[in-house]
């Protein structure tokens, strides 16, 4: 029987909280196994009793380390760039560590939430609107948040990248919002420093690995 990798990835391709952790593991060299868990399929398979006794969310991604089981993707970053300090995540400065984490933060805590999966279910069912009455709601959301970030990243401390000239924790959580807004055809055109940056992290073979269609469970 070949031996499990120490570290376990449960995600899902689709996922922008499964990609950002993706990005992290592949941009710091780690070695891992990806164990999917389907958001859909027989009613969603993050609502089983094994997968829910590791995230009482019941959501993905979750992080295996050994015996440590992480949840959160913002908590998995961190916990990846304390465990694994090279390259960093993080700049080493307080003030550049506030700025990358309130990038971040704007992103994974201010625009995913409104346009997370069972949001999603839940204003076309429970709240009754329409498919196009939730895609102006997903697209205004994330429109409005993006415009946020670009007026972040107009600073000195912007680089080639959000925080300077490497990858770091923000880059992790803006491509795969920008992946996501360009799947439900938001209007982001203008957002030329997201657009710069994102082409810059797509250009990096690593990343590369962690996007959605070259994942296993990619259908």
């Amino acid at each position: 029987m070949p031996q499990t990798k120490q570290m376990v990835l449960y995600s899902y391709w689709r996922s922008s909280a499964s990609y950002r952790v993706r990005m992290a593991l592949n941009l710091k060299g780690l070695d891992y196994e990806i164990r999917p868990v389907h958001l859909v399929r027989d009613g969603g398979e993050q609502y089983a009793d094994d997968y829910a006794a590791l995230n009482p969310q019941q959501l993905v991604p979750t992080l295996l380390d050994g015996e440590t089981v992480v949840t959160q993707s913002l908590a998995m970053l961190e916990y990846l760039d304390e465990r694994h300090p090279e390259p960093a995540l993080l700049p080493a400065d307080p003030a550049g560590r506030a700025r990358v984490r309130a990038i971040a933060q704007a992103i994974a805590c201010e625009i995913h939430p409104l346009n997370n999966l069972r949001v999603l279910k839940y204003l076309t069912g429970t709240a009754g609107l329409d498919e196009d009455a939730k895609l102006a709601w997903y697209r205004h959301w994330t429109e409005a948040g993006l415009a946020a970030v670009e007026r972040l990243l107009d600073s000195p401390q912007t680089g080639r990248f959000c925080h300077g000239d490497e990858p770091g924790l923000a880059d992790c959580c803006l491509l795969p919002q920008v992946y996501n807004a360009e799947r439900f055809e938001c209007d982001i055109d203008a957002l030329a420093e997201i657009r710069r940056i994102c082409d810059a992290l797509k250009s990096i073979p690593s990343v590369a690995d962690a996007m959605p269609d070259n994942q296993p469970d990619a259908v």
